[in-house]
């Protein structure tokens, strides 16, 4: 009966997995990413101690903590790492503007390809 449960509760959280993600990518504008937490689910004893995250460069953070990697708004859910760059990568442009990215700043600015001192003015 117990281990039935446990098979139960894994579906339950691989479905509510699915959920977080196609929530993200609707709701975000820009391009986002979800990294699995690093846990054996065959072991019920690891759902109950996880206390956190641990990201690509081996940094630990605390559940709903959130933090910037590069230009990416990161953070950290029972499900997963969550992170949205905050440079939006789907914006249609004019043949005539281009999209310029400082990543020290993690901003951009629209210019004109003729000359990218000019800004460039969206309709």
């Amino acid at each position: 009966m117990q281990n039935h449960i446990f098979h139960y509760l894994v579906k339950q959280v691989c479905l509510l997995r699915v959920y977080v993600l196609l929530f993200v990518v609707v709701c975000c504008s820009a391009e986002c990413y979800i990294q699995k937490p690093k846990v054996d689910l065959l072991s019920p004893e690891d759902i109950n101690h996880l206390q956190g995250c641990v990201d690509s460069e081996g940094v630990a953070h605390d559940f709903n903590s959130e933090w910037q990697n590069e230009c990416y708004n990161c953070l950290c859910t029972q499900f997963g790492i969550q992170c949205c760059n905050k440079i939006p990568t789907a914006i249609e442009l004019p043949d005539e503007c281009m999209m310029v990215v400082d990543k020290t700043t993690c901003s951009f600015t629209l210019v004109l390809v003729s000359d990218h001192s000019k800004p460039c003015e969206l309709a």
